[in-house]
């Protein structure tokens, strides 16, 4: 049985890259016989960047009724708020004492926000604590539970070796093996999400497409999908088109084939391939976006979860965090 984890920073709402890319992959992960899933909403990393107590509220709600509006079966899978789970923090100080300086100077993650913080310009655009030390809080995430398993993209290799580096040193200073070294899990195949403007989907390039929106604010988001000035009556080519693109992912392959007849044939407007991409996400999303609104509007019910995911979170948590204390001699 292999021990998964997966944490989802709570800095906006999620949008369907969110959803295509990490979400039903890791929600598909949960299901299969054996694994035993850690899935957690990462709030105290947002507070890097976002420092508005009820945008974080009603940003950790949104992303809590996303996993549970796609299946998420809770019956099955841990899932809860970082924040809600005191010995995240705890461990995070503790493995800061063994996590040298240069490792966390030559993170690129960190080096990467420090530029465009910097190109940004502005007093409000600059580095602080949180987000240098960033990567020993993400290691004490995944080592608090024992996790063997970190399903990833490439951009976040680096992280799992500095939580291997830091678990290991901890574990020779101590003499012992009390903190397990996760691998990552690096699927090659995972989808990259285009934006409306066919860069891939991101909160940070204001690019997305929130599926939850209501009918008529998502129609317009729809119809600001970029394309080219061919012609009405002109034929079109579906492999550049972001309309097609992205219509090409939820579709069936009929539906994909008929697609790309309308295009090649002429006399095919992208207005109308966006206003059946939008058709389409209303028909493929109508339960998921039923049960977002049922979470949204019932808090008591969201909470519900969350508040189970918690206990059984820190079950867990409170074990690793006792075999810490003994050997560091806190206890």
């Amino acid at each position: 049985m292999a021990r998964i984890l997966t944490g989802i920073q709570s800095s906006g709402r999620p949008h369907l890259g969110n959803i295509l890319g990490a979400i039903k992959p890791a929600i598909d992960l949960s299901k299969i016989p054996g694994n035993d899933s850690f899935l957690f909403i990462a709030d105290l990393h947002s507070l890097t960047s976002l420092r508005d107590g009820e945008t974080r509220r009603e940003y950790v709600r949104a992303i809590a009724s996303t996993w549970l509006a796609f299946g998420l079966d809770t019956a099955r899978t841990t899932f809860w708020r970082q924040s809600r789970v005191p010995e995240h923090t705890e461990l995070a100080w503790y493995l800061n004492c063994f996590t040298p300086m240069p490792m966390l100077e030559n993170a690129t993650s960190y080096k990467d926000k420090v530029a465009k913080m910097a190109a940004d310009g502005g007093a409000s655009n600059t580095s602080n604590a949180g987000l240098f030390t960033y990567p020993v809080l993400q290691a004490a995430d995944i080592l608090l539970y024992d996790a063997e398993l970190i399903p990833v993209g490439k951009d976040q290799r680096q992280h799992i070796e500095m939580t291997r580096d830091i678990a290991g040193a901890l574990n020779r200073s101590v003499g012992a093996d009390i903190l397990v070294l996760p691998e990552a899990r690096i699927d090659e195949r995972l989808m990259v999400i285009p934006g409306i403007d066919g860069a891939k989907m991101s909160k940070s390039y204001n690019n997305y497409i929130d599926i939850f929106l209501p009918e008529n604010e998502l129609y317009k988001v729809v119809k600001k999908i970029k394309s080219d000035s061919t012609p009405l009556e002109a034929p079109k080519n579906p492999a550049t088109d972001i309309t097609f693109q992205l219509y090409s992912l939820l579709a069936s392959e009929e539906r994909i084939a008929e697609m790309r007849r309308n295009y090649e044939g002429g006399n095919y407007g992208y207005g109308t391939a966006k206003k059946a991409f939008y058709e389409l996400l209303l028909e493929r999303f109508a339960t998921e976006r039923e049960r977002f609104n049922f979470y949204m509007n019932n808090n008591d019910a969201l909470e519900a979860e969350l508040r189970a995911g918690e206990e059984k979170a820190r079950a867990v948590a409170s074990q690793t965090i006792q075999r810490v204390r003994e050997k560091l001699g806190f206890i």
